[in-house]
Parts: structure tokens; sequence; C-alpha cells
């Protein structure tokens, strides 16, 4: 089992939860983080797991977004349920990745995940503004396995 302070520190960690909370605040739309120490799965196919496991499928609007991360396998993947993802297509999460490993790359973890976020937290803003009446269905809490 992994935890999120094998990867980033409890300051950066606050960091990445509120750069969610913000991005949520003008969308419907809801985007989790998973970090785990390892998988013997390529990263997409273990993001779409653990999507599943969070329950993220369930969301009223099919607009879920996850960030999923592989730390000793330095492998990361993202995945939008299908609401987000018919309308933004894989382009969109091809770039949010290059953002994403640019950072990863030069051990900027909490940036490429505060990038990523909010990145997809403007194409669901976009496309899912927030309705008066949303309710946060997930939590924002970094989960970990």
């Amino acid at each position: 089992m992994s935890k999120v302070e094998d990867f980033l520190t409890k300051s950066e960690e606050a960091a990445v939860i509120e750069a969610i909370r913000l991005a949520e605040t003008a969308t419907s739309g809801e985007i989790r983080i998973h970090i785990e120490k390892t998988t013997s799965k390529a990263a997409y196919e273990r993001a779409l797991e653990v999507f599943h496991m969070l329950e993220m499928h369930q969301t009223q609007l099919k607009n879920g977004v996850l960030i999923y991360v592989a730390v000793e396998d330095r492998a990361f993947a993202i995945c939008g349920d299908q609401g987000i993802h018919e309308i933004v297509g894989d382009d969109f999460w091809d770039k949010t990745k290059e953002v994403m490993a640019h950072h990863f790359k030069a051990g900027r973890f909490m940036q490429g995940l505060v990038d990523g976020i909010t990145m997809a937290g403007e194409q669901l803003k976009t496309h899912f503004p927030c309705a008066e009446d949303d309710t946060n269905e997930l939590s924002n809490e970094i989960s970990v396995g």
C-alpha cells in the first residue's frame, strides 16, 4: 500500500486537494486523484479499474475524471467518463498528459497534478457548468491503493 506522503508532502497534498475544490466550483463534473505504489497492469487499464472502484461511473452526468499515478512504475493515466470523453476526445487527454509528463519528468509532481486538474476543470466547466442545485458527488481527497 502506498501513502500520499511517498509522492507528495502534506502541503503539496493540500494544494492538490485545493486545486480539485477550485476546479469543481465552476462545474458539475468530478475530479479524483488516485496514487498507488505500483501496478502489474498498463496504467490506463488500472485507471479504468480504479475509476469503477471509486464509483466514478455513477455520477449523474457521466462527467468524472480520474488522474491515476503508479509511483514506482513512473506511469500515469487520465480517464474521463463517457459524458466528458465524448465531447473532448483523445486529443484533449493527450495534451493534458503531455503537460503533466513535462512536470513529472522534472520532479514537479504537485505542479503536474495541479495543471492536469486545472485543464480538466476548464473543459468540465465549459461543457458541464455548475448547476444551482449541484452537489459534490465524490470526495476531493486523494485516494491511495
